[in-house]
């Protein structure tokens, strides 16, 4: 118990390798047979490719430029309405001291 399924971890240059096969010519099941992957991996990493041939397999923990930008665009945006709470809240307190 507590086992889970071993999942083999390919690094970007073993995909790339395993997609130039393909597009050489070679069948996907030769290639899958020779390199112990399933086919439906090998296919699935050729669309990857052939979707975004310079930003497919950014590795574990790494997004893409795009996603990046959007994740940091995100968190800034999240700390600049904070900071606008925080303003609003201090100017109620401010307001009522005048007064």
């Amino acid at each position: 118990m507590g086992e889970g399924r071993k999942y083999r971890k390919f690094d970007r240059e073993f995909k790339l390798e395993a997609v130039k096969l393909i597009t050489g010519g070679r069948p996907v099941a030769e290639v899958a047979r020779s390199l112990d992957v399933h086919e439906n991996l090998l296919r699935k990493w050729k669309n990857q490719f052939s979707e975004d041939p310079a930003g497919s397999f950014p590795g574990k923990g790494h997004l893409k430029p795009e996603e990046e930008e959007l994740r940091r665009l995100r968190r800034e945006n999240e700390s600049l309405k904070e900071d606008r709470e925080i303003l609003k809240k201090a100017l109620a307190i401010f307001s009522k001291r005048r007064e």
